[in-house]
């Protein structure tokens, strides 16, 4: 697919000599198109323009921005999904891609909701510096691990519906029957389901139907289960050396981190992406923090059960519980200054290796 007709705005002619002008590039992302905007180093808007989202939009894209002057950087929304291949493709071409989130909705109020204006926003995110992160490649372990663990999600979650659907079935089949499987384990339910014979009973039909289904949903999670620890082992395995740290949680933590987690600049940027920061919510005389609800909640989760883990198994995390407990500090409290423990060990091990320095030549 390409665009038959691009208006292009008259530039003024530049002398060989003269530098090109500095631009940034605004990119509002969509599942077909993608509307960008060019402004110049001083806010000046130049221009905005639609391209779809094909290998030659990309490329008619990126011509076209460049056109204005010399283009170094691009805010680009949603670098997670619609904007995922964007982003590598301007990557590649040696441009920095500053991750931007949705417009303020106050300014959105005044100015009104249209693509380009949404484009226009992103630009000015990056020149003002409100946007400042660096997004995931989005190529690698941590890519793999997120398409594996979100298929064992969804099969976890089918499976545990096929199994209240099967329970919910046998209320309502012929009370002899009924009485045979009521005494039965889950898995001897489900084996015993399965190998029903054939009958014109539909409830019969039915129950071997789920049990069948729930048999194959639980095969696919042990083999996307398998695959995520192979990843995880392959990736970083010194994370499941850590007390409490398990194969999902572990592939839910560098899922967060991605594949490039040198873009976190410090353990404080790390904890606040997974929502264990401190909160001030100090009024007067009362000084407190609060509990972090921002950030990545699935990695979060993960904290938690790492957390909860060791309250059971580790000695030291135990006495922790008690000697603040003592101090006036509630479970809860607790837990939120343990994840924020766990987040800072977690972080020296996801962290790629420095490079050693090559030894000086002999003279």
């Amino acid at each position: 697919m390409t665009i038959a007709s691009m208006p292009q705005p008259t530039l003024p002619a530049q002398s060989e000599e003269a530098p090109a002008e500095n631009v940034i590039l605004g990119v509002d992302t969509h599942k077909d198109v993608h509307v960008a905007a060019v402004a110049t180093a001083l806010g000046v808007l130049l221009a905005h323009q639609e391209f779809p989202v094909t290998a030659a939009g990309y490329r008619q894209l990126l011509s076209w921005a460049r056109s204005f002057g010399a283009l170094r950087r691009a805010g680009v929304e949603c670098t997670g999904s619609y904007g995922a291949a964007l982003t590598r493709f301007l990557s590649r071409e040696n441009i920095q891609v500053i991750e931007v989130n949705q417009p303020d909705r106050a300014l959105r109020r005044k100015r009104g909701k249209t693509d380009a204006v949404d484009a226009e926003a992103a630009a000015r995110a990056v020149l003002s510096g409100r946007a400042d992160v660096t997004p995931k490649t989005g190529q690698g372990p941590a890519a793999d691990m997120r398409v594996l663990r979100l298929a064992k999600e969804s099969a976890v979650k089918a499976r545990t519906q096929a199994k209240n659907q099967l329970k919910a079935v046998l209320l309502g089949i012929d009370p002899e029957l009924r009485e045979a499987l009521s005494n039965l384990t889950n898995a001897a339910l489900i084996t015993t389901c399965a190998d029903l014979p054939d009958a014109d009973d539909a409830a019969v039909f039915t129950l071997r139907l789920l049990a069948r289904r729930i048999q194959q949903l639980t095969a696919e999670a042990k083999e996307l289960a398998r695959r995520v620890t192979k990843a995880v082992r392959r990736c970083r395995p010194q994370l499941l050396d850590i007390i409490g740290v398990g194969p999902d949680s572990a592939a839910a933590l560098l899922i967060a981190a991605g594949d490039n987690p040198e873009r976190l600049a410090s353990e404080a940027s790390f904890a606040a992406l997974r929502g264990v920061s401190p909160v001030e919510q100090s009024s007067g005389k009362t000084q407190r923090r609060r509990l972090n609800r921002g950030g990545n909640r699935q990695a979060n989760a993960a904290l938690y059960r790492i957390v909860v883990t060791r309250l059971r198994r580790d000695a030291r995390t135990r006495l922790y519980l008690e000697r603040r407990t003592r101090q006036g500090l509630s479970k809860r409290e607790v837990i939120r200054c343990l994840k924020r423990y766990v987040a800072r060990e977690i972080y020296c091990h996801i962290q790629p290796a420095p490079a050693l320095a090559a030894p000086p030549a002999a003279a």
